[in-house]
């Protein structure tokens, strides 16, 4: 019984120094390749925020619309949100 575990647990430590070993270096990226890469990055985070902000919107209003005691906000903060 003794020996199974033994054994066990030098597998399982072998597998994790495989595990944690060194990975070799990566490729050197092409600095075109990685301008591009990063702009559609940009691009897609830009478009991810615009839907989150228009979702949150909805539900804002959604939220006013179905609760009485919850006033709109003011114009004034609306065209400050608007600014940022």
């Amino acid at each position: 019984m003794k020996i199974r575990i033994l054994l066990a647990g030098c597998v399982l430590a072998g597998a994790a120094n495989a595990a944690w070993a060194k990975l070799p270096p990566s490729a050197p990226v092409d600095p075109k390749q990685a301008a591009e890469a990063k702009q559609k990055a940009d691009d897609a985070a830009k478009k991810e925020a615009e839907l989150l902000s228009k979702a949150q919107n909805r539900a804002v209003a959604n939220y006013q619309k179905k609760s009485k005691s919850v006033k709109a906000a003011p114009a004034a903060t609306r065209a400050a949100a608007k600014k940022k």
